[in-house]
C-alpha cells in the first residue's frame, strides 16, 4: 500500500532552505519518491488551516518513506534546515 509525506513547511531563511532542498531531493531519488506537490498555488476551502507551502511525497509503503525519513541523507538536509524555517511533517498511509 502506497504511503505519502506530507509536509506543511514556512520558510524564513529562503538561502538555507534552498541547501536543505538540494539535499532532501537527494534522499527522495534514492528512496523513490514520487513528487506529487511541491510548493504551487494553495487556496483553502474550510477551516482555518493556511500553509504557506505544501509538500506531498508517495512512497511504496510506509517503512519507505520512514526509511526515507530516517536516512542518513536527509538527516543530514534537516540539519542543513536549521533555523531555515519550520517544518511540520507526518506519514500517512494510501488506499
Amino acid at each position: 500500500m502506497s504511503a505519502f509525506i506530507i509536509a506543511d513547511v514556512t520558510i524564513t531563511d529562503p538561502e538555507q532552505m534552498a541547501k536543505y532542498r538540494e539535499w532532501s531531493t537527494k534522499a527522495m531519488q534514492e528512496h523513490g519518491a514520487e513528487v506529487q506537490v511541491r510548493g504551487g498555488a494553495i487556496e483553502v476551502l474550510e477551516g482555518d488551516w493556511t500553509p504557506s507551502r505544501l509538500v506531498l511525497l508517495k512512497f511504496a509503503d510506509h517503512a519507505t518513506a520512514r526509511a526515507f525519513y530516517d536516512s542518513q541523507t536527509y538527516q543530514h538536509a534537516k540539519t542543513l534546515r536549521a533555523n531555515a524555517g519550520v517544518m511540520r511533517m507526518l506519514i500517512v498511509d494510501g488506499v
